[in-house]
């Protein structure tokens, strides 16, 4: 498969099935996905794996966050999930929003490999992401924020991916505008 097929083909899966990804395996794929544009080399990123009472431990953080009582069951989507993590690098030449941008680019890149090796993925976020208890339990340090998470499980027998209409490219490029004098 070409990588604009792959690109193409991509989607997100809201479920998934128990099966999930190996540590080992995602190694391979989290080294591609470190190939993203990074202006200066800086790697201003870093992930997580969560699994099994991993998840449940954010459950709390989030329902804390949310001033629940009640856990949150968000986490126990998937059997696992990998938080996006931006580290900010002290730098005179890259900009704290071009390091979201190599963060994100990961993310985006890491979903695409697990797609493409035949997980189901779906990039979650929410409020709760930035808030004390969710950083906390996942041992943020102060010059990191918390991106989101990526849930990956198996992909369901039977059943299709999420819809997604594709763009319009003419409505999405355009030209810097013409001076007229």
């Amino acid at each position: 498969m070409s990588v604009i097929e792959a690109v193409r083909g991509r989607t997100s899966w809201s479920k998934v099935t128990e099966e999930a990804p190996s540590h080992d395996e995602l190694l391979p794929m989290i080294a591609a996905a470190g190939r993203v544009a990074d202006h200066s080399s800086l790697r201003p990123w870093r992930l997580i794996e969560l699994r099994g009472d991993d998840r449940v431990v954010l459950g709390k953080a989030i329902a804390k966050a949310e001033h629940d009582r009640k856990p949150s069951t968000k986490p126990l989507r998937a059997p696992l999930l990998i938080a996006v993590v931006v580290s900010y690098r002290k730098s005179g030449k890259v900009p704290r929003w071009e390091q979201d941008a190599v963060a994100s680019g990961v993310a985006h890149m890491l979903s695409l490999l697990l797609d493409d090796a035949g997980w189901g993925v779906i990039w979650r976020t929410g409020g709760f992401t930035r808030s004390k208890a969710v950083k906390k339990a996942h041992g943020l340090k102060k010059n990191e924020e918390l991106l989101g998470w990526l849930y990956v499980g198996g992909k369901p027998a039977g059943k299709g991916p999420g819809r997604r209409k594709t763009v319009d490219p003419e409505s999405m490029i355009s030209r810097i505008p013409s001076r007229t004098k």
